[in-house]
């Protein structure tokens, strides 16, 4: 991968929907030219797909919060147990196992506290895994680049 390519994904991952004429001309290349290395970086799985960016709150929600969740015991069956239910999660947006004091960190999605109040005590404080749970409210986003 060169700065070209460095260059294509930057843009990319800035405005997914660049025409490939606007694009090859960020980079400075023949529309040709960057259509074929978009197709490669396609290809071989560097650009994986591309996504809308939806706003949360013009979709009903607007309540984040971010939790740190701990298991009951540490073994394999109950972690892919406890990665089942979160894709079965609706206001789960993303589950990372991470390494730390904690085995999960959750991105949740939710219309407001009444929601997330459910989804902490009917969903994760159902779940026989867990033993914490600690809630990160998310107050304001000063830079957020997920796509």
């Amino acid at each position: 991968m060169d700065r070209i390519d460095r260059g294509i994904l930057r843009e990319l991952s800035r405005e997914g929907r660049l025409s490939n004429a606007e694009l090859a001309d960020r980079v400075g290349l023949s529309p040709s030219a960057c259509s074929r290395r978009v197709a490669e970086l396609e290809r071989i799985g560097v650009i994986r797909g591309y996504r809308a960016v939806l706003d949360p709150i013009a979709m009903g929600g607007g309540f984040i919060a971010y939790v740190a969740v701990g298991l009951s015991r540490h073994t394999i069956h109950e972690q892919r147990a406890f990665e089942r239910a979160m894709v079965e999660a609706p206001a789960v947006r993303e589950c990372h196992n991470v390494t730390g004091s904690i085995e999960f960190l959750l991105r949740v999605e939710v219309p407001d506290l009444a929601a997330y109040k459910h989804f902490h005590t009917e969903v994760l404080g159902a779940l026989p895994q867990v033993a914490t749970i600690t809630s990160y409210i998310v107050m304001e986003s000063a830079k957020d680049e997920r796509a």
